[in-house]
């Protein structure tokens, strides 16, 4: 490697280090704002422990398209999903030009492996894409159900969060099932809080 190629990878680590602060619209167990790259990390984890269900998935491909897909947003920020959802041409082609902002000082080789690995992640166009993308609205749920969220948190927007990448695998479906029920769960408990804060005080008597 040439000192000019390290310098533009370390260039690019630098400016990576945004996932770290870059938060998202769920909230931890501790009641502290996710980021991305907190995301990342558990996506990856779950590849780990959840792919021996799925023996004809390259994991190290799996893994390599985890570890890449939300990169651009170390520029632009994550998009909520409620507000992708409104959005009229979603959020990708904003997300792509940020990889490729984000990408620019690595050599040329690196740097289209990686944007190879975001479009595939984009376009769900292999088995290893497709897992990437059901784990990713697994993560998200699985951390929407379990952190301290705000009290006008929307649960049962992900009741049909990301369904269609969900499904069709009986390990994939059955995570699903718990989520969901769990989700519902969290939702009935914010409605049952809410109504009793509005709830009028009876006067003493």
């Amino acid at each position: 490697m040439q000192p000019t190629e390290l310098a533009g990878i370390l260039d690019f680590l630098r400016a990576a280090e945004a996932l770290k602060t870059a938060t998202r619209s769920g909230w931890t167990s501790a009641g502290q704002q996710e980021s991305v790259a907190e995301h990342t990390w558990r996506l990856c984890l779950m590849a780990l422990v959840l792919h021996p269900s799925f023996p004809d998935v390259d994991f190290a491909r799996l893994i390599r398209i985890c570890i890449i897909h939300d990169l651009g947003e170390a520029i632009g920020g994550d998009v909520p999903a409620p507000e992708q959802a409104r959005l009229a041409g979603g959020k990708a082609a904003d997300e792509r030009r940020d990889l490729l902002t984000l990408l620019a000082p690595l050599p040329p080789a690196l740097r289209d492996e990686i944007t190879a690995l975001w479009d595939e992640y984009e376009s769900a166009s292999t088995p290893e894409a497709r897992l990437a993308k059901a784990l990713d609205k697994l993560e998200t749920i699985l951390q929407h159900t379990q952190g301290a969220n705000p009290p006008d948190f929307d649960y049962r927007f992900n009741l049909g969060y990301g369904r269609q990448y969900t499904a069709g695998h009986p390990l994939l479906e059955s995570v699903r099932a718990i989520l969901d029920e769990e989700t519902e769960r969290r939702a009935r408990e914010t409605a049952r809080t809410t109504q009793d804060d509005s709830a009028p005080l009876s006067n003493p008597s």
